[in-house]
């Protein structure tokens, strides 16, 4: 099935007929042949290859409900599986006179795992493909992401491949302002009832992103969510995020900032990913 897949990913991008993708639409350039320069198609059992991923640990980012941890994501069958629990537990950097909102937490109330790949694998223009299948329970944020390998954020770039929250997709790119870790962002979004497939959810998809040196699109099973030109992404400074090479990102994580409310969700729930590949 793989097999059949990796030369599927290297058919060319298809843009939609439709009015949403027209409103996205990546300039017409000369087809371009890519190689494959990289892979992790999860074909072992146990922890995912320390050679590619990283953990992340704790309560992270954006307010989320999540304490991070390993033991919340595993490879079997060919798939890398993340897997959001209903815990609880103590939080063990709780501090009752934090405003830190890490450590002013007593307990952890969910589990689930982040990946990425800084400080081991990072590239530059390319294309970036990922196959999953994610669950769409309130709450539940997925995303396949990346981010700049230097600099402070937002103005080290951030590229959301995917991201599900709150019954939508949404592909989104950002950069920085003048404020201090304040965004701009370029983002899309598409509600998962507007797919005419009603068992989509249920359905492992395609995700890719294509970024060269003139601008980066976003598609889902070659439906194109979003475009912007590499000009328009400039942070505050005159600095372009974007000449530098990204790092990846795969996590499940739960409420907080605009993840919504998980509080009717049965768990555990499963973020499952067949696999990640980098063209160039």
């Amino acid at each position: 099935m793989k097999l059949n897949i990796y030369f599927n990913c290297l058919m060319l991008a298809c843009v939609s007929l439709s009015a949403y993708a027209k409103k996205a639409t990546p300039p017409t350039d000369t087809p371009k042949v890519y190689k494959l320069v990289w892979a992790d198609e999860f074909n072992r059992n146990g922890p995912p290859n320390a050679a590619n991923w990283k953990f992340e640990n704790g309560f992270v980012r954006n307010n989320e409900l999540q304490w991070y941890q390993q033991q919340n994501a595993w490879c079997r069958k060919g798939l890398l599986v993340i897997e959001a629990r209903k815990e609880h537990l103590p939080n063990p950097n709780y501090s009752a006179q934090s405003d830190n909102w890490r450590n002013s937490r007593s307990f952890i109330d969910y589990t689930s795992s982040s990946i990425n790949t800084a400080g081991l694998h990072s590239w530059k223009y390319g294309r970036f493909v990922m196959r999953a299948k994610i669950d769409t329970s309130a709450g539940l944020w997925p995303a396949f992401w990346a981010l700049g390998v230097s600099g402070e954020w937002p103005s080290s770039g951030e590229i959301d491949m995917m991201e599900y929250y709150k019954k939508k997709l949404l592909a989104n790119i950002a950069c920085g302002t003048a404020v201090r870790y304040k965004a701009k962002w370029y983002s899309n979004s598409k509600p998962i009832s507007e797919f005419t497939d009603k068992k989509w959810a249920s359905k492992f998809h395609i995700w890719r992103m294509d970024w060269d040196e003139k601008g980066i699109s976003l598609y889902v099973d070659d439906f194109l969510m979003n475009h912007v030109d590499l000009k328009d992404l400039v942070n505050a400074d005159g600095s372009n995020p974007f000449n530098q090479p990204q790092y990846l990102l795969l996590n499940l994580a739960l409420g907080g900032d605009n993840g919504g409310d998980p509080s009717l969700t049965k768990f555990p729930r499963r973020f499952e990913i067949d696999y990640v590949r980098v063209y160039q």
